[in-house]
């Protein structure tokens, strides 16, 4: 019986208690879910980041899948005028960026493998990248070569490089997933749902 009255007692004072320092009893009972729900909001968060130099470079990935595709796809005059229409979103000046990737590999095959004269180099690097093909064809009409198989060979090259470095970075990212003891599946699913992405 005593026990009875001291539980009693106790609980009396314990409403007091709470009652002065105004916490409610439904608070009480909701902020473990709160605590919980936060912590786990901070776990996904950590666990996400894991992945978001991943999803980087898989954004790039598709990126320069999607250019490789549009470059084998046109013709090498329109080439830059396609990319820029298919893809819109880029902020990228493609004709500049072809014509420095064309003189970059033309610069490779005169000055290392020396299959090509320095004066076709200069005649690239004076000429519009959409006008390449028929100048060169004009001065040089005596060659024997394929000047448009060249060219769109360095562009090619170029950018199965590119898909080449991002696919090994993807792979290093999923390594390094693996090694703190995750599932990349798991963490880019985590990753998809702490940002929205569905």
């Amino acid at each position: 019986m005593a026990d009875k009255k001291m539980t009693r007692y106790l609980e009396i004072q314990m409403d007091e208690l709470k009652a002065a320092i105004g916490v409610d009893a439904e608070e009480q009972d909701s902020a473990p879910n709160n605590n919980k729900a936060k912590n786990n909001k901070a776990k996904n968060a950590d666990v996400a980041k894991l992945y978001e130099d991943a999803a980087e470079y898989e954004e790039e990935l598709q990126c320069f899948e999607e250019e490789l595709e549009i470059i084998n796809a046109s013709e090498l005059k329109d080439m830059a005028g396609a990319l820029t229409q298919k893809l819109p979103d880029e902020e990228r000046n493609y004709a500049k960026e072809l014509k420095a990737i064309l003189i970059a590999g033309w610069t490779h095959l005169v000055e290392v493998e020396k299959i090509h004269p320095i004066e076709q180099l200069e005649l690239i690097k004076e000429t519009e990248f959409c006008d390449v093909i028929e100048k060169l064809n004009t001065e040089y009409p005596d060659f024997d070569g394929d000047f448009e198989k060249s060219v769109r060979g360095i562009l090619v090259k170029r950018w199965e490089t590119l898909i080449a470095i991002k696919k090994e970075h993807i792979e290093e990212e999923m390594e390094e997933i693996y090694i703190a003891g995750l599932k990349p599946s798991f963490v880019k699913r985590i990753y998809k749902q702490f940002h929205g992405i569905s």
